[in-house]
């Protein structure tokens, strides 16, 4: 599998990126996106959408909690860490990577890992959620999230949904797999509390569990138009939904799975906008628990208050900083 995705991305990054006058990568799974900006001699920038993808002392490699372990050992300096990251990564990745580059001809790298997150990266997050914990770090750019605004109106059936009584509890995982039977837990738990449930199917599938018309499952939907609108937000903690939910003011529920939702939930818990439920799969106890906790007025008007300092001019700050790499390389070629 991996040999097989390295091959394809080499192929399908290549074509992709004729005519373009940048690379931009978005995660570090890209691995040959790089390469081909150095063989295009174009640059290439790498963007993290959370600060623990990017080394730091501050912090651990995500990839504990890819390995299961969602607990990294409280430790003054993390340096260690990332050394034994990078080993992995050279491990994993180098001598398919190597292979790759000496067929464009380019020279063998020694650090997989630095290669393909670059000395100066970008942290696409929100400074206010995640800050950069090392301000004094300038080879980090922080741009803010990178969100557009979602001119989509919500449906008919939704809307009449929202309009038929107090506002409701969202469950949505994403592109994730959910915790098993997440969907009667979901339900259960907000009629624990007296309040409907909105289920977002995602790639989880999640669904109704009867006819009952306190529930409603819903495919894609605005996030920004719906999030403003219900009581809470319960998700897996994925960045994009994070910001989403702290933009609108609307307290959250984390159930982390995996990498960065941690990380996440952490933060949530820490600013006081919402809970962090403990990874893995809620019972309806746990999840009644966690959205009372939610749902208290001093978190609502923590969340409000929040909401206020999430920006949203991340798009603009990249955008710009991009028109300016792009120049200065111009600049370069031409002398």
């Amino acid at each position: 599998m991996i040999e097989g995705t390295v091959a394809i991305q080499f192929e399908t990054i290549a074509a992709a990126a004729k005519g373009c006058d940048i690379i931009v990568g978005a995660t570090a799974l890209q691995i040959a996106a790089p390469s081909i900006a150095e063989r295009m001699g174009i640059p290439y920038v790498f963007a993290a959408y959370c600060p623990t993808v990017l080394p730091s002392p501050h912090h651990a490699p995500p990839v504990l909690a890819m390995l299961g372990d969602t607990s990294a050992p409280a430790m003054a300096d993390y340096r260690v860490l990332w050394v034994e990251d990078a080993r992995r990564w050279n491990d994993m990745w180098g001598v398919l990577l190597n292979t790759h580059r000496a067929s464009l001809g380019l020279a063998p790298v020694t650090d997989v890992l630095r290669h393909i997150l670059t000395d100066r990266p970008w942290l696409a997050a929100d400074p206010t959620l995640a800050p950069w914990p090392d301000p004094a770090d300038q080879a980090v750019f922080q741009t803010g999230a990178w969100i557009l605004p979602d001119q989509r109106p919500l449906s008919p059936e939704l809307e009449a949904f929202l309009d038929a009584g107090e506002p409701p509890v969202y469950f949505g995982f994403g592109s994730i797999r959910a915790p098993e039977d997440l969907s009667r837990v979901a339900i259960e738990s907000a009629r624990a509390i007296g309040r409907r449930a909105i289920v977002s199917r995602g790639w989880a599938d999640l669904s109704v569990v009867d006819n009952e018309p306190d529930c409603l499952a819903q495919g894609e939907v605005n996030q920004q138009a719906l999030f403003k609108r219900v009581a809470a937000v319960v998700h897996h903690g994925g960045g994009g939904t994070t910001t989403a939910s702290a933009r609108a003011g609307t307290p959250q529920v984390i159930i982390p799975q995996m990498y960065d939702q941690h990380y996440w939930a952490g933060r949530i818990h820490l600013l006081g906008i919402g809970t962090a439920h403990a990874p893995g799969t809620p019972t309806n106890d746990s999840l009644t628990s966690a959205l009372l906790n939610a749902l208290q007025p001093d978190v609502a008007t923590r969340a409000r208050s929040i909401a206020t300092a999430v920006h949203s001019d991340g798009v603009q700050i990249a955008a710009q900083r991009l028109i300016t790499a792009d120049k200065e390389n111009a600049l370069q070629e031409r002398f």
